[in-house]
């Protein structure tokens, strides 16, 4: 079985993000990248699939620039097998991501997508409902726990309640909770083997998607930073601070 991954290259989420002083986005020059968190849970997730003999080959895949081929190579160090970088420049929004997947998988037929829940970055959480949506495929969402049978999977999810257990048929789309797993570290060899791995390239349009952004950044800006906290004497006086000052939202 064939399951594909999806990675994205990310600001690292140890880095504080500043906006640019023009309002047009976050400052990426000179900042460390790396893998979004819950893209290294889906490949985690998949290497012990195919440790388990459940999965026989991992595709890391990666849509934007050029440079997303270190993150790539950092998934091939972790255990993929190979990796497909779809070059572009362009903003890649949820929908042009989706749809660049399809093309991709129609290409490759795997049996499985397992990707992360949401980008740390713009925490849309919207591209892998799109994917299963564009391909007709069952969907399990936020998944803590994956176990395959037969020619389905069951899959516990994290709900507001609580756990919900789902089975669905393959071929699925899986987005990945934090509690799935934890990833492991890279280890120097793997990062020489990944070397040689396979990693190819190709562009939006050999796909034949537009990958054209729908929707126009405005203006990125900061939040207000939070007011300074004050101290009460007692709990008389909190409580006429709350019935007589507190906002209500």
């Amino acid at each position: 079985m064939k399951v594909l991954v999806p990675i994205k290259r990310v600001v690292d989420a140890n880095v504080k993000v500043r906006v640019k002083a023009d309002g047009t986005g976050v400052e990426l020059a000179n900042v460390k990248m790396a893998m979004n968190p819950f893209d290294e849970i889906a490949v985690e997730e998949s290497v012990r699939l195919k440790e388990a003999g459940a999965a026989t080959e991992i595709l890391a895949v990666s849509c934007g620039v050029a440079a997303c081929q270190e993150t790539l190579r950092t998934a091939l160090a972790l255990g993929a097998d190979r990796a497909i970088l779809v070059e572009t420049g362009a903003d890649l929004q949820p929908l042009a991501v989706a749809k660049l997947l399809k093309a991709i998988i129609a290409k490759e037929s795997p049996q499985l997508v397992i990707m992360g829940k949401q980008a740390i970055d713009d925490d849309n959480n919207q591209t892998g409902q799109m994917l299963a949506a564009l391909l007709g495929w069952p969907q399990a969402t936020f998944a803590s726990k994956v176990k395959l049978e037969g020619g389905g999977a069951q899959v516990t999810r994290e709900v507001d309640g609580g756990l919900e257990t789902v089975a669905i048929k393959l071929p699925a789309v899986v987005t990945t909770d934090l509690r799935l797993n934890e990833p492991r570290y890279v280890t120097l060899p793997n990062i020489m083997k990944a070397k040689k791995k396979s990693l190819e390239t190709l562009k939006p349009e050999a796909l034949g998607v537009d990958v054209t952004p729908r929707i126009a950044v405005l203006k990125v800006e900061e939040p207000a930073k939070r007011k300074a906290g004050i101290k009460v004497p007692d709990a008389k006086a909190l409580v006429e601070k709350l019935k007589n000052e507190a906002k209500v939202i």
